[in-house]
């Protein structure tokens, strides 16, 4: 059975063209389509898509604004975002509203395969943004409101969380930790199967979000 999308934008050109590299793949139909931020929270309601592909920057109600309106009453909602802008501003507060992606329009031929990871329930983020994480991480409070004891992380596992975000590879946590390298990929194994998260990219997410 096919995957039904949900397509939010405000111009009806690339509407148009999204519409047809969503439907070429044998696996998605768009449903229905809209131009505004309210639409996309009345059309969810009335179609229940598998996923909202959607621009941020729009008239009447943002993206963000929607987002976070269907978030409210639908937990488990798998929203992505497809917009021109890599404000940070922008980036951080959909990571902290808790959707599943942020792609730039200009990386649209990785769009198929991005909609096929988040449906299947992974973060997906475009590699302009990816490079902006470390700096997002850095700017981040520096965690007070991260009860990391609760999910049963030692302090010695949120070091490395912190050098993570931070942008640092495991060598050079290392290095910062005075531990050996393999100490630090089995401390990161352990984090990542405590969190349930597949990788430092959703690791490093789950601790912005968190801050």
């Amino acid at each position: 059975m096919k995957k039904k999308i949900l397509l939010i934008d405000d111009d009806e050109l690339i509407t148009m063209s999204l519409e047809m590299i969503i439907n070429a793949d044998e696996d998605f139909q768009v449903i229905g389509k809209g131009n505004s931020g309210r639409e996309a929270v009345s059309l969810y309601e009335e179609l229940k898509p598998d996923l909202l592909l959607m621009d941020i920057r729009m008239a009447d109600m943002n993206g963000l604004e929607a987002a976070e309106e269907i978030l409210k009453n639908h937990k488990d909602a798998t929203i992505l975002f497809l917009t021109t802008f890599s404000d940070d501003e922008y980036i951080v507060k959909a990571l902290k509203l808790g959707v599943k992606g942020y792609l730039l329009k200009q990386d649209y031929k990785s769009l198929p395969a991005a909609l096929h990871a988040a449906i299947d329930g992974q973060s997906v983020f475009g590699g302009a943004v990816v490079d902006k994480l470390p700096t997002l991480m850095a700017q981040s409070s520096a965690g007070d409101e991260f009860d990391y004891r609760k999910y049963d992380i030692s302090e010695k596992e949120y070091e490395v969380i912190q050098l993570v975000a931070d942008g640092f590879s495991n060598k050079e946590i290392s290095q910062k930790l005075f531990l050996s390298e393999g100490t630090v990929r089995n401390y990161l194994s352990s984090i990542l199967e405590k969190l349930n998260l597949r990788d430092r990219t959703q690791l490093a997410i789950f601790y912005l979000k968190n801050n």
